[in-house]
């Protein structure tokens, strides 16, 4: 039997008592997620999506290990294709179709078959914005040369795949996710890759001492770094790409550029229906994802949320967040209720060759700029048992509330069990839980997976032991001069890795610690550190009861203290990151 089409005249009366007519601008995460939501809770509605783009539903974030080849079946990639949604879902995925204009008295929207130029109108009683964002392209000379690529979808992927079959010599601007992934990518395939950056460190919103064990990881794989500079110009010789000049003068040879130096969200069809626009620049939004016309929903990149550390309404322009908030407004428009959309977190995480590094929540600066009374904990532990075969060291940076010991978000890296740890911060700070709560978690526990004493929870102990006065913390990156500075540690240790910038530091080993006492003043405010902070703990609590007024553990230890005020560049770095070895059953906060 032949079916009627999904938007035929039959069709639609048998459910326009029933249902509403949905339409949906722009497919992907958030989009599609809303489409075969809204299907899921209502049978008879009428659905239908416009993307301007070939493909309605991708892996945008499997684009470039495509790229690199590590994904080698393209359509891998394709989550859903418009004969899908059809088949299953009855939804009208039109794609190569651009929604032009929103005309809200009328409830219609202006839509351009792109492939035949045709021009027509759909009514809507709801509808569904979710045209994402754009790659930025700043307006620099050459920008538009042959061998400049972005990438956005599926199209620019394969632009770039074939324009890169050849290439030598590739520039990646940006140092944010996409930037590292595609030029971890590139190096794989061979070309020599450089990465350039305006700010001084990779992946600009973590920390510092989080960045830079990224910095050598990248340069030990051959990557260069020309980090606190930007692009000034591009050249071009016989209209193709040939290299770039640095804003300080410096000259790269290039045969692709691959701009990444972030989004911008596509709100020109919202500004144009007059939709309020929030105070981040994206599409205003309330707690069901509606926008200032309760008809009219929005959510993806283009999209405000609610940021759960701050309660503030952001942009946060991940998929996870798209997919949740897609089926929030899906469902909402019908059905005409749902659950509230969930609050971001920025949880994510990235894989620079042998390495990975995330965040969940707020780094220590982004918590002190929103006006928390921020304080952080540096621990160093291994992702499993330590005397499990393959234990890799993992280091962790717990950001708390001074006072309440609320946690507001952690930065993880290491070579192995960072997405584990990052996601049990990610549950505990969505539920507003405590340094408290952390140590407290009940966490699987074997050898393979896992220590008895989690890292998680060392770091929650150091935290406790932070606020309850047992060891105050100082930075790792603190100007540590009107210290009187103890650095317990071995004479082969302090060799192999030098207290960064304390020349003046005592050198006193642990277990000598009570006996030479006399040879420090206990008047002076004093720092204890050794390589991790186990034994500089031990240390703390050894002088505070012998008298010393004021003692203080360096985060994190020369360990963190490396890698927040050393700065390595060139091809130093030889070997794979390397975490110090943690001072395991030394000794235990």
């Amino acid at each position: 039997m032949t079916q009627a089409p999904l938007d035929s005249p039959a069709v639609a009366s048998a459910a326009a008592d029933q249902a509403p007519t949905i339409l949906i601008v722009g497919g992907v995460a958030g989009g599609a997620s809303a489409a075969a939501r809204a299907r899921r809770v209502n049978e008879h509605a009428r659905i239908v999506m416009f993307e301007r783009d070939a493909e309605v539903s991708f892996a945008n974030c499997g684009l470039p290990y495509y790229i690199g080849g590590e994904i080698q079946d393209r359509s891998q990639l394709l989550v859903a294709t418009p004969a899908l949604f059809r088949e299953r879902f009855r939804i009208d995925a039109r794609v190569r179709h651009e929604v032009e204009s929103i005309d809200r008295v009328a409830k219609t929207v202006r839509v351009r078959n792109l492939e035949t130029g045709e021009v027509y109108h759909e009514s809507y009683d709801k509808l569904i914005l979710s045209p994402g964002a754009a790659p930025i392209v700043p307006p620099i000379p050459g920008v538009n040369t042959q061998g400049v690529f972005t990438l956005r979808n599926i199209d620019d992927m394969d632009r770039i795949v074939e324009g890169s079959e050849d290439a030598r010599e590739v520039v990646v601007v940006g140092a944010g996710y996409i930037g590292l992934e595609i030029a971890e990518q590139f190096a794989h395939k061979g070309p020599e890759v450089t990465i350039v950056e305006l700010q001084d460190q990779v992946m600009p919103f973590f920390d510092r001492e989080i960045a830079e064990p990224l910095h050598r990881e990248l340069e030990r794989n051959g990557v260069r770094l020309e980090l606190g500079r930007g692009i000034a110009t591009i050249e071009e010789t016989n209209g193709v790409v040939s290299g770039v000049t640095l804003t300080d003068g410096t000259r790269l040879a290039a045969d692709l550029v691959l701009m990444s130096v972030g989004v911008r969200p596509n709100i020109e069809l919202a500004v144009a229906a007059g939709l309020a626009i929030g105070d981040s620049g994206g599409i205003a939004t309330d707690d069901f994802m509606r926008t200032s016309d309760p008809d009219i929903y929005a959510v993806g990149d283009a999209a405000e949320y609610r940021f759960g550390p701050t309660g503030a309404r952001q942009r946060v322009p991940l998929a996870g967040i798209a997919n949740r908030t897609g089926r929030v407004a899906g469902e909402h428009a019908a059905t005409g209720r749902s659950r509230p959309a969930p609050a971001a977190w920025s949880t994510s995480v990235v894989r620079v060759f042998g390495y990975a590094a995330g965040i969940a929540g707020l780094s220590r600066v982004a918590a002190r700029q929103a006006g928390f009374d921020a304080r952080a904990v540096h621990i160093v532990s291994y992702h499993h048992a330590s005397y499990y075969p393959g234990a890799a060291p993992l280091g962790i940076k717990l950001v708390y509330e001074n006072g309440t010991g609320r946690v507001l978000g952690a930065q993880v890296m290491g070579a192995a069990g960072v997405d584990k740890r990052l996601d049990v911060v990610a549950t505990l700070i969505h539920f507003q839980g405590t340094i408290d709560d952390l140590a407290s978690l009940d966490l699987a526990y074997a050898p393979p997976f896992g220590s008895a004493k989690d890292p998680l929870h060392m770091a929650a102990f150091v935290a406790q032991n932070d606020l309850d006065g047992l060891s105050p913390l100082v930075a790792p990156d603190a100007d540590l001069s009107d210290f009187q500075v103890v650095d317990v540690r071995e004479a082969a240790e302090r060799e192999e890795l030098p207290l960064c910038d304390a020349p003046h530091a005592k050198h006193i080993r642990l277990d000598d610690l009570r006996d030479r006492l006399g040879e420090l003043d206990p008047s002076l405010p004093t720092l204890v550190s050794c390589r991790s902070g186990q034994r500089a703990y031990a240390g703390v609590r050894i002088l505070a009861q012998h008298g010393f007024a004021e003692v203080y553990n360096l985060s994190g230890a020369a360990a963190m203290r490396d890698f927040a005020r050393n700065r390595r560049s060139g091809m130093e770095a030889k070997t794979p990151v390397k975490l110090p070895r943690p001072e395991h059953l030394v000794n235990q906060p």
